[in-house]
């Protein structure tokens, strides 16, 4: 039987009252438990270790899922810019003496022929960029981007934007139909509701389950007719007008028949002008 020399090169370098021998696979040199780092294949000294440390490629990390969703090359733009523009309306609906709401807001009154009150047709799409209080333009806003972002992404932007212009005028025609013409009324609800019919639509189309959808559009209908200042003429006329909108899009699907779906949603837009002009000749 024999044994290994006693020599330096039984003793650990850093620690030389340390026998050890175990070899860096890098270097070499004799290492004890404390100076060994694990590496891929058996171990390296603490100074190898730190020399893969600094020579391995840098990997960039990438962003987070949800950030790349909202950021990234099919981030919702339009819904931004919506979004972007009721929050700027509303601030400068804070300035006094600007009286941006009572030149934007919508009632009857301004399509109808109403002795004194002026013709002003545009306030049916203006009135939707603006808000009554923080928490309606905050919690508009909020189911603007839930819906919004799902449905750009479906359709893609100018469908999207289309849909939102008239869910929005569509709101302005159920106030014109069933509320009180001198009643003005702001916000986005009836856009917003536009795009919850058109989810409701789209999803069904694509097999998909939409009961949680229908009880909350159901919950919010019957909280605009209880609760008081609440426009739900809007909101049905909003639903109506982007359900039927959602029709269009799964009716003509197929890319040849783009043109048939933009002057289906062109007919959609002129129709409820003409029941706007039908109930002012009424």
């Amino acid at each position: 039987m024999t044994t290994a020399p006693d020599t330096p090169d039984n003793y650990c370098y850093r620690h030389p009252g340390r026998q050890s021998f175990v070899l860096c696979q890098r270097c070499g040199r004799t290492i004890c438990p404390e100076c060994q780092v694990q590496a891929a294949v058996g171990v390296h000294c603490v100074e190898c270790a730190a020399q893969d440390r600094r020579e391995a490629p840098r990997v960039r990390r990438g962003r987070p899922a949800f950030l790349r969703n909202l950021t990234g090359s099919g981030a919702p733009v339009v819904t931004y810019v919506l979004i972007a523009v009721c929050l700027v309306v509303f601030g400068l609906q804070q300035i006094p003496g600007l009286g941006v709401m009572r030149a934007l807001q919508f009632a009857p009154a301004y399509v109808l022929p109403i002795p004194g009150a002026p013709f002003e047709p545009w306030r049916m799409l203006t009135s939707v960029f603006t808000h009554g209080s923080i928490l309606h333009v905050l919690l508009n806003m909020y189911t603007l981007f839930i819906f919004g972002s799902v449905l750009e992404r479906m359709l893609g932007k100018w469908r999207y934007l289309a849909l939102f212009l008239i869910s929005g005028l569509g709101g302005s025609v159920g106030v014109v139909l069933l509320a009180d013409p001198l009643t003005a009324v702001v916000g986005a609800s009836g856009a917003i509701f536009g795009l919850m019919g058109a989810f409701f639509i789209i999803n069904r189309h694509l097999g998909g389950n939409s009961v949680q959808l229908l009880v909350l559009v159901a919950i919010n209908l019957a909280y605009g007719f209880f609760v008081p200042g609440i426009s739900w003429q809007a909101h049905v006329g909003g639903l109506v007008a982007g359900a039927l909108a959602a029709l269009i899009f799964v009716r003509t699907r197929p890319i040849r028949m783009r043109n048939v779906q933009i002057l289906l949603l062109a007919a959609l837009a002129v129709a409820l002008v003409g029941i706007t002009v039908a109930k002012a000749l009424v």
